[in-house]
């Protein structure tokens, strides 16, 4: 909520926001529909690559399944970048000490890396307290404001409206607002509805625990479904609250000027001074962590799922701890690569050692597009492997509505937002557009692709036998787990 609402509200569809939210949570609950059909049936550490391997066949399967994996090693990056954003500003605003932001972010991926080879479980207890807290209070907030009647300009209705959630933010807000005498610019409706999306990535990965789970086959598909379905209601509802009760002109102004300031100064004044508000930056810089951790966790198993059964990488990326059971070493691999990924940020961009600027628009911002762009495409192609495994291979029975119809318009949904994404990418990189990694973002997810489809075509022509097996390692037992 406090990283990517702003920037919907501020350069994307303005007031429409929460509308958006409510546009991706009908267009995700279709895709679920298909996929919790296919995870009823196949429980495999690699999730989008397993199903679509089943679905599509092994070459399909390998080249997306790099696609997905690419995603995922980078989120955990991006986040890295808006953990350290949202701390040095804690420690700001807590000791008037400017910390630098590598030396947050360094030590995020160590401690991240140490709770991915050791046990997850290690840090589930904390965060899922601290989760409970952000949710409580957000709700606190949420509530007091509907009860209170909004703010300065009611409820704004028109907030929840979905037709407006396709609306590009006016310039000047549609009220002829201006920063330091600069009216503030139009935004594009594009962001808006994409950062929407961006706020779902990972719903998806309660497959990927399946195998870590009970009785998988009917915890995933009820997990995934409640994740989508309460996600939605509650980012459309406590975003639309954030708005009525700052006000139309301050929501619009605070989110182009203090992003952070749009709900820590709501909450201190609903909720009770100086001391919510501290709370409050406390949880953002946890949940920032929490987020990292659970795409580094997410990344490291998709690593850990293709390395397990090609020759080169079966005795490394596919090996788990004797003790601990984790996949350590591709969880090592993938802190090794976010480590590269921020050291590079930091380096290499201009002013990169600024947190706003390296931080939160560089590495938050560009990594987040790179990855959201190529997980769509992933979760578009699964939606054509639901079909064509139910109806086409007929592995199983399957309903024409819930594996045909709906996964069809959950695909076709997904393909609109990657093609509003392409069309205003320009748009989308806002003050990164121009770096070369920004030039370079689709070049690198349709080279991910290709070298996964190079890849598993020389593999084909090499070793049938491992080609066969590629995607076809699930979790097959039938009993519960104790």
């Amino acid at each position: 909520m406090t990283g990517n609402t702003p920037i919907a509200i501020g350069y994307g569809n303005g007031l429409g926001a929460p509308a958006g939210f409510l546009v991706a949570t009908i267009v995700l609950t279709l895709f679920t529909i298909g996929f919790i059909a296919m995870a009823r049936h196949i429980t495999t550490a690699g999730a989008f690559y397993g199903f679509i391997t089943h679905g599509l066949g092994q070459v399909w399967g390998m080249a997306t399944g790099a696609l997905a994996t690419m995603a995922y090693v980078v989120f955990e990056g991006s986040l890295i970048g808006i953990f350290s954003y949202f701390t040095n500003d804690a420690l700001n605003r807590w000791f008037d000490t400017d910390v630098n932001w590598l030396l947050i972010a360094i030590v995020g991926i160590v401690v991240i890396g140490l709770f991915g080879y050791f046990d997850i479980n290690i840090a589930a207890a904390f965060l899922g307290v601290t989760l409970v807290c952000e949710v409580v209070l957000l709700l606190a907030l949420a509530f007091s404001v509907l009860f209170s009647g909004g703010g300065p300009d009611g409820m704004v209705p028109e907030a929840i409206n979905p037709l407006n959630a396709f609306k590009s933010l006016e310039a000047g807000g549609g009220m002829g607002l201006s920063i330091d005498g600069t009216t503030i610019a139009a935004g594009s409706a594009a962001i808006g509805v994409f950062f929407a999306f961006w706020s779902w990535v990972g719903f998806e990965t309660t497959a990927v625990y399946g195998e870590e789970s009970r009785n998988p086959r009917h915890i995933v598909p009820r997990a995934t479904l409640i994740a989508v379905i309460g996600l939605g209601t509650f980012y459309t509802f406590v975003s639309w609250m954030m708005i009525a009760g700052n006000g139309k002109a301050t929501s619009i102004e605070k989110a182009n000027t203090d992003s952070i300031g749009l709900w820590v100064d709501l909450a201190e004044d609903k909720l009770g001074g100086s001391f919510i508000g501290d709370i409050y930056l406390f949880l953002i810089v946890v949940g920032s962590f929490a987020c990292g951790l659970a795409f580094h966790t997410a990344a490291s198993r998709y690593l850990y799922a293709i390395g397990r059964e090609l020759p080169a990488t079966k005795n490394t990326l596919g090996r788990t701890h004797g003790t601990h059971h984790t996949p350590h070493i591709a969880s090592v691999t993938q802190s090794v690569i976010t480590l590269v990924f921020t050291l590079g940020f930091y380096v290499l961009t201009t002013n990169g050692d600024d947190p706003f600027t390296g931080a939160y628009i560089f590495q938050y911002g560009l990594l987040a597009i790179l990855g959201t762009m190529a997980i769509l495409i992933v979760q578009a192609i699964t939606c054509l492997a639901v079909i064509w495994y139910f109806h086409v291979k007929k592995v199983h029975p399957g309903s024409l509505l819930t594996t045909g119809v709906i996964p069809a318009l959950g695909g076709i949904g997904m393909l609109y937002v990657v093609w509003l994404l392409i069309d205003n990418i320009q748009f989308a990189g806002g003050l990164a557009a121009g770096s070369l990694f920004f030039d370079l973002i689709p070049w690198l997810v349709v080279a991910t692709f290709v070298v996964g489809l190079l890849g598993v075509l020389l593999l084909r022509s090499r070793s049938p036998e491992v080609y066969r097996a590629i995607g076809r390692t699930v979790f097959e037992e039938a009993h519960e787990r104790k």
